[in-house]
């Protein structure tokens, strides 16, 4: 199953992490690349620390926030 991939932002919480995820799309009228981008809460059960590369994948809700996993790092 393919996830997407983010950067942890913050890994304070006990056992969750913030994953910062980017897009890139078209802007339909001028055709120029644009960057968006999110947080995402994930539930850290492999102890991910800031700034790794991971690679998070769609769960059951953990919490009201959380319904995502990391499932690797990269």
């Amino acid at each position: 199953m393919k996830g997407i991939i983010g950067k942890v932002v913050s890994a304070k919480m006990t056992s969750t992490a913030i994953v910062e995820v980017k897009r890139f799309y078209h802007y339909p009228l001028y055709g120029k690349i644009i960057t968006r981008k999110g947080k995402i809460h994930a539930h850290n059960t492999i102890g991910a620390k800031e700034g790794q590369q991971v690679e998070i994948i769609s769960c059951r809700p953990y919490a009201k926030t959380v319904a995502f996993e990391i499932s690797k790092k990269l």
